[in-house]
């Protein structure tokens, strides 16, 4: 099964007429978020599969047709604080949205607020182990995880209760965005435990 991951940057090589032919062994798409609705949009009626999003910190609003403004990309799955199970592909995921707070802008979020959310999520994470025999598979956030790919300024700081979601219920990946990487030499992927930690900054193409 493969994954196209994207954040925090529009890639050319997405957005593009040549995007279905390039990407044609893809299954699924994960976005973890600061992408514009329009551009989501685009990646599921090119493609034609799953979309999967959460919010980052920087949500643009965009004007549909009829000059409505929206946030959301139609025909794609907000994550946001929900656990769902894709049957076709057989995982389940679940995301939490936004940063850490910083500047009291919307989608911040102290670190207990972070807390609240991700406890919000165990009691549907506990009954996936009775029904399906395992908690998780992919966790979506737009922020890092405490000491994985974070940073010390105060925006790019590692949530602690996503470090905890990750000991506790060990799933396969954790994809996030947020930190951008402009070193070739900063790392994209780490392996945490039983657990892949991927940046999708820009994109990135993930096997499980």
């Amino acid at each position: 099964m493969k994954i196209l991951g994207l954040s925090d940057l529009e890639v050319p090589g997405v957005y593009s007429t040549f995007i279905k032919s390039r990407f044609k062994d893809i299954d699924l798409v994960v976005s973890c978020g600061d992408l514009p609705a329009n551009y989501l949009e685009f990646v599921v009626s090119s493609l034609d599969i799953p979309v999967y999003f959460v919010h980052g910190n920087h949500v643009p609003h965009i004007q549909d047709q009829e000059g409505n403004w929206k946030i959301d990309p139609e025909g794609a799955i907000n994550l946001h604080k929900i656990v769902h199970y894709d049957e076709k592909n057989d995982l389940i995921l679940t995301g939490i949205e936004g940063s850490l707070l910083y500047n009291f802008g919307p989608y911040q979020y102290s670190q207990q607020q972070m807390w609240n959310m991700v406890y919000s999520l165990v009691p549907r994470l506990l009954l996936n182990k009775a029904v399906y025999g395992r908690y998780l598979d992919v966790f979506v956030t737009h922020a890092a995880a405490t000491g994985i790919h974070d940073d010390d300024d105060p925006a790019h700081q590692g949530v602690d209760a996503f470090r905890w979601l990750i000991d506790t219920f060990q799933p396969k990946l954790h994809l996030h965005g947020h930190v951008h990487i402009y070193n070739p030499l900063l790392p994209r992927e780490t392996k945490y435990k039983k657990t892949r930690v991927i940046n999708t900054y820009g994109y990135r193409e993930i096997t499980i």
